[in-house]
């Protein structure tokens, strides 16, 4: 029905947008995550805890293996995964929706990747 395909176009549509917001959402992460890291990417720097953060496994090497707190450049790097994941569903979703070979379909992911990267 012509009222099934127009949902269908703004559904690609909207999803290519995702796509490309996700895409930059992925990127300004990364830049916060690159500022986040300490100056010296020496293991001594990563696995420290910083001035004023009290250590629960001072004593015991099997607990300081594992710290309770991670610092902030871990937690960039755990968001930066999750936009990943999000990312490659959302272009594998939009990739199978062209891969009908409807052309309005195609259009519409067409329409929504330029839309989303031009926002």
């Amino acid at each position: 029905s012509p009222a099934g395909m127009v949902l269908s176009v703004l559904v690609i549509l909207l999803l290519s947008v995702l796509y490309e917001a996700v895409k930059m959402g992925k990127a300004v992460l990364l830049r916060r995550a690159l500022l986040a890291l300490p100056r010296s990417l020496s293991q001594e720097t990563l696995t420290e805890p910083q001035e004023g953060d009290s250590d629960p496994a001072q004593g015991s090497p099997w607990l300081m293996a594992f710290p309770i707190s991670f610092p902030r450049w871990f937690w960039f790097h755990v968001g930066q995964t999750l936009f990943h994941v999000v990312q490659v569903v959302l272009g594998y979703m939009v990739m199978l929706a062209v891969m009908s070979y409807n052309a309005w379909i195609f259009l519409g992911a067409i329409a929504g990747s330029t839309l989303g990267y031009f926002m």
